[in-house]
């Protein structure tokens, strides 16, 4: 059940991130690898703010703090990215809602221009997920949608343009040549996976541009920071699967409270798009099901809006008022400490060891045209 509410959520909205990001100011947040506390774990990270000395821009700041360049200008409005000048304070948002569906392998969330990778279980039942920020496809060159896995890895890949590639830089006067050996200009950085999608012509790889990491510019590839890729590529076992989905909307109940994560969706063109009201509202009544919630939809609707990617509470558990409250335990119904029966303990099963990772040595294959 949902109960209307117009008022109250956005007063402990603003009170509540006014305390993280005062706190996290005092924190790092460097780190994109995030301990899953609990199997049911829905949020990691935190967001927090900086204060600007004056030879900051918000590209540096951007991959100092693992984000898109996109992702820190779209929640710093007015402020120059080139020049933010010193002493100004910054929103950087690091908290992410995780995306749905299995949590294994690479999930890669277009609308939100992030990667994120489950490792496997550790020997002593803990898990983790790492998350870094990436560039995806631009118009007519969307990044595809799908279950692929990665089929080869590459450090200091050769990159062979497809003729389609070619074409477009030769209209626009920047021809490229049918071979770019590894290098500084290469396109595709220091290190490269082969996915299985498209007979392999798209690429998780590095890049010689950093600046343009987090933004839909590729030819259908996933772009990475070259230290983000550098530290993903000796994880990524070949065969690991890699999950390419489009979620805009995210949703989680964390502690009562009803959490909102929204990025401008993509179309099946790649472009970005103006959020749906529509689908907004079917993910809000999935994600509240049975549980009765006061639910400000007008705070909720401005949040999608926005689309800035900063999680907000728009809604907060409530008790169901068409319900009787549930009566208070009398001292009859209590059983007495000493004559309480007696339980057996049951002994904790064993975590199985977690099986050893395939070798991270790549695949041999003849040279294949790729996008980037």
């Amino acid at each position: 059940m949902i109960l209307y509410s117009t008022h109250t959520v956005p007063a402990l909205h603003r009170h509540w991130r006014t305390l993280l990001l005062t706190l996290g100011a005092a924190q790092c947040a460097h780190a994109t690898v995030y301990p899953l506390l609990t199997p049911d774990a829905e949020v990691v990270g935190q967001d927090q703010t900086v204060v600007t000395v004056y030879e900051d821009t918000l590209y540096d700041l951007a991959r100092k703090y693992s984000l898109g360049s996109e992702e820190i200008i779209r929640v710093n409005p007015g402020v120059d990215p080139w020049l933010p000048g010193a002493g100004k304070t910054l929103v950087v948002p690091g908290r992410h809602i995780l995306p749905p569906g299995p949590r294994e392998g690479i999930v890669v969330n277009l609308p939100e221009h992030r990667l994120y990778y489950y490792p496997k279980q550790k020997r002593d039942g803990s898990r983790e997920v790492i998350t870094y920020p990436v560039s995806i496809g631009k118009m007519d060159w969307r990044t595809p949608l799908g279950l692929t896995h990665v089929i080869q890895k590459e450090k200091n890949p050769t990159w062979y343009p497809p003729e389609s590639v070619r074409k477009e830089h030769a209209a626009a006067g920047d021809p490229l040549p049918a071979v770019v050996p590894a290098g500084p200009d290469n396109p595709l950085g220091a290190y490269a996976m082969r996915l299985a999608a498209g007979n392999g012509t798209y690429l998780i790889h590095g890049t010689n541009n950093p600046i343009a990491v987090g933004l839909a510019v590729t030819h259908g590839c996933v772009r990475m920071y070259p230290d983000d890729v550098a530290a993903l590529f000796p994880l990524i076992p070949v065969g690991t699967p890699v999950r390419l989905i489009n979620e805009p909307v995210k949703v989680a109940w964390v502690d009562g409270e009803l959490l909102l994560e929204a990025h401008p969706p993509v179309d099946a063109q790649g472009q970005s798009v103006e959020p749906s009201i529509e689908q907004f509202a079917e993910l809000m009544r999935a994600a509240v099901g049975d549980t009765t919630a006061a639910i400000n939809w007008d705070y909720a609707r401005e949040v999608l809006q926005k689309a800035d990617g900063v999680i907000a509470t728009v809604g907060l558990e409530a008790d169901d008022p068409s319900l009787p409250p549930t009566p208070a335990a009398s001292p009859a119904d209590a059983t007495p400490p000493d004559t309480a029966a007696p339980t057996a303990a049951t002994p904790a099963a064993a975590t199985p060891a977690a099986p050893a990772p395939a070798p991270d040595a790549s695949v041999a294959a003849p040279p294949t045209a790729t996008v980037n």
